[in-house]
């Protein structure tokens, strides 16, 4: 079994609105079979209240094997046009709500997020000082949340670790999370495992070429590590250029089984056990 702990099904992407993406069609429901299929579960992650909205009513369609987290991403913390990896969009300009976010919760909602500090795609046209300090007021909220809720939190950190670490021993400190799509050293992996957390990776490691990130896989203690997609963005080989889905999230865990030495199937089981006691399935 194999257990995708980030991917975004409930985006466009997977829909008619795709584009080429989807080929024009909604194939939302085919995507969450194949993995199904290929022993794959999921969480399906929001980013602002649509999303996560998308990504509850996906999860209360499947019995087992799909699950969801509901949040505000940074980046929709202040409006921009943001480019990312096959996609160009504008973001929100949103607050976290907690009235619509308790109306998303139920059994099926395993974490809260993804939500954090982004302040590589802060823009140097804007008031950088404003928009830092909006996406802490609006982080702060949701590990308010998250606390209030039992639900460990799903964080997305980028250019921003030590703020972050600031921000987790203040209001979060022993509380569950996991540090999603990580990209850093070793050194700063070992500061947040330090205080309790996982640590996920996802297909930047296969095309990792300093490897940076090998070198935070092969120090990891088993227990913490955990593997996602991120789709539909960072698809692995074979897959590089086209659109990422949880099934290929086997990629990513026979990455970090070569780079251990050990077995793709003892990756998959561990790995696949790591989220379960995290997000309490």
């Amino acid at each position: 079994m194999f257990f995708d702990t980030h991917t975004h099904v409930n985006f466009s992407a997977f829909s008619a609105k795709g584009g080429s993406a989807s080929g024009g069609k909604d194939d939302t429901d085919a995507t969450i079979k194949r993995a199904l299929d290929s022993h794959t579960w999921m969480i399906n992650v929001g980013t602002q209240v649509d999303t996560s909205k998308a990504a509850v009513e996906l999860a209360s369609k499947y019995p087992q094997g799909v699950f969801a987290a509901i949040g505000l991403h940074p980046v929709h913390t202040w409006q921009q046009m943001l480019d990312e990896e096959e996609s160009h969009f504008k973001s929100r300009a949103e607050v976290f709500d907690e009235a619509k976010y308790e109306k998303l919760l139920n059994n099926k909602v395993v974490a809260v997020g993804e939500c954090g500090l982004d302040y590589y795609r802060v823009s140097k046209d804007s008031n950088q000082e404003a928009v830092i300090s909006k996406q802490k007021s609006e982080f702060i909220k949701q590990i308010n949340f998250a606390k209030e809720h039992k639900l460990p939190m799903t964080i997305h950190c980028r250019d921003a670790y030590n703020d972050l670490l600031e921000i987790l021993k203040s209001e979060y400190s022993g509380l569950p999370a996991v540090i999603h799509s990580f990209t850093d050293t070793w050194e700063t992996a070992k500061k947040f495992l330090d205080q309790g957390y996982y640590i996920a990776f996802n297909g930047i490691l296969t095309f990792d070429k300093i490897g940076r990130l090998a070198e935070v896989v092969s120090k990891m203690p088993f227990d913490k590590l955990l593997v996602e997609t991120d789709a539909p963005y960072l698809t692995p080989p074979p897959f590089r250029g086209k659109r990422n889905e949880p099934a290929y999230v086997k990629y990513v865990v026979a990455k970090i089984a070569e780079i251990r030495g050990r077995s793709s199937e003892e990756m998959a089981s561990r790995t696949f056990e790591n989220a379960r006691r995290l997000f309490k399935i």
